[in-house]
């Protein structure tokens, strides 16, 4: 699975110090940090010079990048933006000065290479620039890694969602019990078995082509829940009443292949299909860059069931082709059992 945002800043900064030990980092802050520490200490006066320059050194390292990462990067903040990169700069700007001038007056030295006038401002802007810089590099490296154990994630997911599919979708109690209905159709209504084995096929040929995307509109999900719900319908034309809302302005809008399908398996399954006999309601809105899907059926909802696959699978790939950003949710309500599911909008 795809690693977690870190939102605890002692963790940020032990994995700030950690990329920073990386030999792609670490050489070149010793390029830029050996010069400055010889010339603090071959332009300045007191011996003492030398630990100034080094702390100097060490905190724009250490700190700067932490800092930055902690206060304005990863972690959430009640305060606005602006307000942590004041913190950033105004505890940036203290500590350079706390370091190049107020210790080392303490300690009765005088002004050093490094903390004289003018160059103390430039210090002060190498903590910050430096500081924003690493930090920067550093965050893209984790969203890189984060990236690539996502798609790692995704191919093991999709390996057995093929899987899932080709076993849940292709659920050979349906199977069985509608290709038994077409048997006995064929001697009492040949169109009706016509229309029958053209319906199984469809849904056979699109669950197969399913499998091997990553991606499809709405529309054919749609088609493919239609399709469904028409079979059962057949067999028993009063097993259910359907509902069907569906926007033609959502029928573009991008999912992943078969996310929907165990859902409306399940509506029937748990709900007609088990005796209570009602309403099937399936309400798709797009609002607001998001697109929210309802499907309600009679019978009510007794929790999770043991053994059951089909809804923890279904969640896990919402998870992981919307980045955790997708909303799954299933309820009770009285007699009925209601299941939303609220996704960001892609356009194909």
């Amino acid at each position: 699975m795809e690693p977690a945002v870190n939102t605890n800043a002692w963790v940020i900064i032990q994995e700030t110090w950690r990329a920073l030990g990386t030999p792609r980092r670490f050489i070149p802050i010793l390029v830029v940090s050996t010069p400055l520490v010889w010339a603090q200490t071959s332009y300045s006066r007191d011996p003492r010079a030398l630990p100034v320059g080094l702390a100097l050194c060490v905190a724009a390292v250490l700190l700067a990048p932490a800092s930055w990462r902690a206060l304005v990067g990863e972690m959430t903040w009640r305060v606005g933006p602006l307000a942590r990169l004041a913190l950033y700069a105004l505890g940036g700007g203290g500590l350079v000065w706390t370091l190049g001038r107020g210790i080392p007056s303490l300690l009765g030295m005088g002004e050093t290479f490094l903390t004289q006038g003018f160059n103390l401002l430039i210090c002060v802007a190498l903590y910050w620039v430096g500081g924003w810089g690493l930090a920067r590099d550093i965050d893209l490296e984790v969203r890189l890694q984060r990236a690539q154990a996502r798609a790692e994630a995704f191919a093991r997911e999709a390996e057995m969602a093929q899987l899932m599919a080709l076993r849940s979708h292709l659920d050979p109690h349906f199977l069985f019990n509608t290709l038994n209905a077409i048997a006995e159709w064929c001697r009492e209504d040949g169109e009706t078995a016509e229309r029958a084995v053209l319906q199984l096929s469809a849904m056979l040929r699109a669950v197969l082509a399913g499998v091997k995307s990553q991606t499809w509109p709405l529309r054919k999900e749609a088609e493919l829940i239609q399709t469904l719900f028409a079979l059962h319908q057949m067999r028993d034309p009063n097993l259910f009443t359907l509902t069907w809302d569906v926007p033609d302005h959502a029928l573009d809008v991008m999912v992943p292949p078969m996310v929907l399908l165990p859902l409306a398996e399940n509506a029937v399954k748990h709900g007609p299909a088990a005796g209570h006999r009602g309403t099937i309601v399936f309400k798709v809105t797009r609002e607001n860059g998001r697109l929210r899907v309802r499907l309600e059926n009679p019978g009510p909802y007794k929790g999770p069931r043991e053994g059951s696959d089909g809804l923890p699978m279904v969640q896990k790939r919402l998870a992981l082709a919307y980045d955790g950003k997708a909303v799954f949710s299933i309820a009770g309500e009285g007699d009925h059992t209601t299941v939303c599911v609220d996704v960001p909008e892609v356009v194909a």
